[in-house]
């Protein structure tokens, strides 16, 4: 066995290859790349990648719509939603949708709603992702030249990086007026078990807010998982978008 096993470290190992099913421009021997590297084969074509991506982001809401709608159909009312293995409406429960005096869940039909709202957003991504990765333009540099980059285009490369910042910043930011003004968020705290509550006195404190950041995370600090005020949590969100 270990005989057996020392030669074959010493054989030489080719990645399968489909010489029959070839792409222009996207098969191994032009890219470098093998079926299995995914997207890296698309790494010099923009509008490729673009649809891969946007492909991707379907399969992700369709997902999520397709779930979220699954749980919708199954949930209990008279059961916690810990005990149901619920992963999608406890986060929608957050968000204050449905939710009466003493966190119980009083109306599903907020989650149905969103639940059809991602599988209709799922289909137009896919449709986009299907476009783009088969009929629209393989490079978006000469027609599109905003959506266009070039790898070694270090101010191309941090305008994509900031513009995905900038749109985690905006998530967040909805997140704080939810909670501000727009009915409010569940607090796990509140008296009575639990209850949806606008937020009046937000945490902006630095030395609050990222002192969390400076707990230990071992031990009985619990680092950022010792957070029990909403007003941390929803100001910590404030902080994320500056």
């Amino acid at each position: 066995m270990k005989i057996l096993y020392s030669l074959r470290r010493f054989y030489h190992v080719e990645t399968l290859f489909n010489g029959t099913f070839v792409l222009a421009g996207r098969d191994q021997e032009t890219t470098g790349f093998a079926w299995w590297a995914g997207n890296a084969r698309l790494i010099n074509l923009s509008g490729k990648l673009l649809g891969a991506h946007v492909a991707h982001a379907g399969l992700i809401v369709f997902w999520a719509g397709a779930m979220n709608l699954f749980e919708v159909a199954h949930f209990v009312p008279e059961k916690p939603m810990y005990e149901q293995g619920l992963i999608l409406l406890p986060h929608l429960a957050t968000l204050g949708w449905g939710v009466g005096p003493g966190g119980e869940v009083l109306d599903t039909f907020p989650y149905f709603v969103s639940g059809v709202l991602h599988l209709i957003s799922s289909a137009v991504l896919g449709f986009g992702g299907i476009y783009h990765a088969l009929l629209g333009p393989e490079t978006l540099e000469e027609s599109f030249p905003f959506f266009g980059y070039v790898w070694k285009d270090r101010n191309k490369m941090t305008t994509i990086l900031g513009i995905h910042l900038i749109l985690l910043g905006l998530g967040a930011f909805l997140l704080v007026l939810k909670a501000l003004y727009f009915g409010g968020v569940y607090d796990t705290w509140a008296p009575g078990g639990g209850d949806v509550r606008k937020i009046t006195n937000l945490t902006l404190s630095p030395s609050v807010i990222f002192g969390y950041l400076l707990k230990s995370p071992f031990g009985g600090e619990g680092w950022i998982v010792s957070v029990d005020d909403l007003e941390d949590i929803i100001g910590g969100h404030g902080w994320i978008l500056v």
